[in-house]
């Protein structure tokens, strides 16, 4: 088998560097173990491109079959790319890197997309768009190809919240059927080597500006005898992570603003004294997971310029001109300015309960008022520190950025 491997890696290498005769369109279809279906793909492709006359060319990404896919593949005139790096996204990787195409349409090679729609997809791709995704909402599900969880729960719910952080287009996040220009899928810096790889394909669009659009397709069963590869549960959490990681201020920046308004309007609202609500009396022991509140909210908002300027300076997030402002303003100096006179006030505030503390030969005192003192100096004294902290570590990134 590994001599295959071989003799298909060097066969797909020789084809690759032949430019000459460089087709408009590339089929990439990564594989593992898809003998049953493989050649009802190959032969739907084939029709489509005889049938509207498109000079193209099939590639089948095999991330290390042992059924004779790549036999199949390479018997049918397609051409075999072996990618050793397993996952979905680096088979993807491997075959899209191999094109010969102004144009790549991927899909899997299941049997569940009916590869005789490559057609549309072509269509929009010559008429400007970056990123053509297929619909199957609006296109069609047969009955059993796909599961309830994933067509009632999993597939919109995610592609709700790609819509929210990322203000995606996209009725249809997830289908594996979509055509795209390879000079954008290079720009798009793609770096997911899993199941993630199609959501972050997305998300680089959205982030890079990129003209988007879909159509409708329809989806079948599969026509493989065994389980699919995919772990629902699993795939999900990846797909919400690489969302959350690309999107620093839905993941930080708002939810620690949100931390810090509640417990700096909670904690001036306690300062005076008591309060009550009805029945309930809100005292000292609020005012304390106030503080708490405003601490873990700055540590939120400064982890969000963390994460934007180590994104920018590594390509996984566009230039922002908003960023640049910010530090400009937020510059090392600035910082422990603001960090010392937050640390000069917690300090006086500290000696002032010491003081009162003393006036009273350093014996017990009122807990409920003298906390009223202590807390907010706590904050101060806290908060400075981390304030000056932070803009020394945001100053070495962005250094790196440099």
């Amino acid at each position: 088998m590994s001599a295959l491997r071989r003799d298909l890696q060097s066969q797909g290498e020789a084809i690759s560097g032949n430019d000459a005769s460089a087709p408009e369109l590339s089929v990439v279809m990564p594989c593992l173990n898809e003998a049953e279906t493989l050649k009802a793909c190959i032969e739907k492709v084939q029709r489509a491109f005889r049938e509207h006359g498109i000079a193209g060319e099939i590639i089948l990404a095999d991330n290390g079959s042992t059924d004779g896919s790549p036999g199949i593949a390479a018997r049918m005139g397609a051409r075999v790319v072996v990618v050793e790096s397993k996952g979905y996204g680096s088979a993807l990787r491997g075959g899209i890197a191999a094109a010969r195409g102004k144009y790549i349409i991927m899909g899997d090679a299941d049997d569940s997309y009916d590869f005789t729609q490559i057609p549309l997809f072509l269509e929009k791709l010559r008429a400007g768009f970056d990123l053509v995704m297929g619909n199957r909402f609006k296109g069609g599900i047969k009955c059993g190809a796909m599961p309830p969880l994933h067509r009632y729960l999993g597939i919109p719910v995610l592609t709700a919240i790609a819509r929210l952080l990322f203000g995606s287009p996209l009725n249809d996040n997830h289908c594996g059927l979509r055509g795209f220009r390879k000079s954008a899928f290079l720009k798009m810096g793609l770096r997911a080597t899993g199941w993630e790889f199609g959501s972050e394909m997305i998300l680089r669009a959205n982030l890079l500006a990129m003209r988007i659009t879909e159509i409708p397709i329809t989806l079948s069963p599969d026509g493989r005898s065994r389980p699919p590869h995919l772990r629902a549960w699993h795939a999900g959490w990846e797909h919400l992570r690489l969302m959350l990681l690309y999107s620093p201020r839905w993941l930080f920046l708002y939810p620690g603003s949100v931390l810090v308004a509640v417990g700096l309007l909670t904690g001036l609202w306690l300062m005076p004294g008591p309060r009550r609500v009805a029945d309930v009396t809100f005292n000292v022991h609020t005012l304390l997971y106030a503080a708490a509140a405003v601490l873990l909210g700055f540590q939120a908002i400064a982890f969000s310029a963390f994460t934007k300027v180590f994104g920018v300076s590594q390509g996984l997030l566009p230039q922002d001109p908003r960023l640049d402002r910010a530090l400009r303003w937020a510059s090392l100096e600035a910082g422990l300015v603001v960090g010392g006179l937050l640390v000069l006030a917690g300090l006086g505030g500290s000696v002032y309960a010491l003081g009162l503390w003393g006036s009273r030969q350093f014996g017990p005192m009122d807990a409920t008022n003298t906390l009223r003192i202590v807390i907010p100096a706590v904050v101060c004294l806290t908060l400075g520190f981390e304030i000056v902290l932070s803009s020394f570590f945001l100053s070495v990134l962005r250094m790196a950025r440099q």
